[in-house]
């Protein structure tokens, strides 16, 4: 089992997943997403990549190990990119990972929490919190604890 610290990463990083599943859900080219709504909706989700690259390279070194499907390396490549050339970001290569990449990552996040030991008051505390409201579909892991 991994550290507990580890469920706080993986909730922060499912949580920018559904919220970048929300705000990419009405487009379907890049161009369009890029310049909808003064691109309020493309700021927020590059944003919210950046901070999924982020907290992956928090997550215990062994327990991504344990899921080498995810190009870890990758992702916090990613969260430099977008940090350091934010004035050169793909729009394209923002909506492919937004619509094609996570899901995978959540499907592996979701196998991570079962490696990770927690108590179930934590992740209750967590999904109390109202930034955490989009992954509420994790309280069904109480009953298990």
């Amino acid at each position: 089992m991994y550290s507990s610290k580890n469920l706080t990463y993986i909730c922060t990083i499912l949580e920018c997943i559904e919220k970048i599943s929300i705000y990419t859900q009405d487009y379907y080219t890049a161009d369009d997403f890029a310049w909808a709504n003064d691109q309020l909706n493309y700021n927020a989700t590059w944003s919210l990549l950046l901070v999924i690259g982020e907290e992956a390279k928090k997550i215990d070194k062994d327990l991504k190990a344990t899921y080498p499907v995810i190009p870890w390396r990758q992702l916090a490549g990613m969260r430099n990119y977008l940090a350091h050339d934010y004035r050169g970001v793909d729009a394209e290569l923002v909506f492919n990972i937004s619509k094609h990449e996570l899901q995978l990552l959540k499907s592996v996040l979701l196998l991570m929490l079962n490696d990770v030991e927690y108590e179930s008051d934590a992740l209750r505390t967590a999904l109390d919190s109202p930034y955490y409201s989009h992954i509420q579909y994790l309280r069904e892991r109480l009953n298990d604890k």
